[in-house]
């Protein structure tokens, strides 16, 4: 991977880059090293796409939401100061069944394959001058970081950040504006949806205080 995180427009689509990598996974753990080495050259907003997979649909794999959320973060972080990223080795070496990982990029694969006919050039201001790349870098971190929120067995927790991850980082490999702009979406809709989660816990420990006063 180059020292200059420099986004050139995609030789291969997302999906195909993306099939190429889950291909390769072998063995019966995998750790985010050897993944991050698969992709290699490919790039960083493979990865933060990538990792982003196994968060949109209702699998359980543990340690996954920990490990490929501070990927994001930190691939995220990368991409708006433009170097390389720098990840611990407890996370690098963090040792994922391979089987399990898997069948949950696979199933989120063909998601991607399904809704990649829709993507194209467009909008292009969003996605190709250095200070809105930064911009975009920004708002990839802030779902990283909302996909790490302990929140795992709450309905959509997951499932929305993830969502506007892969979003920003299929829309900024193919210069697709529009979905850079989805992103931006559901980056809102999940701040909403943690906010009423946080207003309905208050309100319900305030509740249980109120009888037990009572």
């Amino acid at each position: 991977m180059s020292s200059q995180n420099q986004f050139h427009d995609a030789s291969t689509s997302f999906s195909t880059a993306l099939r190429a990598t889950i291909d390769g996974i072998g063995g019966e753990t995998i750790t985010l090293r050897r993944l991050i080495e698969a992709i290699g050259e490919q790039g960083l907003l493979l990865l933060c796409g990538f990792a982003s997979l196994p968060f949109l649909l209702p699998v359980s794999i543990p340690g996954v939401s920990t490990v490929f959320g501070l990927a994001i973060v930190l691939a995220a972080l990368a991409i708006t100061l433009n170097r390389l990223p720098w990840l611990p080795r407890r996370v690098l070496d963090r040792e994922l069944p391979s089987e399990k990982l898997r069948a949950a990029l696979r199933r989120g694969l063909d998601m991607v394959a399904k809704f990649e006919r829709f993507v194209r050039p467009r909008l292009t201001g969003l996605t190709r001058t250095g200070l809105v790349s930064r911009a975009n870098g920004l708002m990839l971190m802030l779902a990283g970081l909302l996909l790490m929120v302990p929140l795992g067995l709450v309905p959509f927790s997951n499932t929305l950040p993830a969502v506007a991850v892969l979003l920003l980082s299929v829309g900024m490999m193919e210069r697709d504006g529009v979905m850079v702009l989805a992103g931006y979406g559901f980056i809102a809709m999940t701040l909403v949806y943690f906010s009423v989660l946080g207003l309905m816990a208050v309100r319900a420990g305030q509740g249980i205080g109120a009888a037990l006063a009572g």
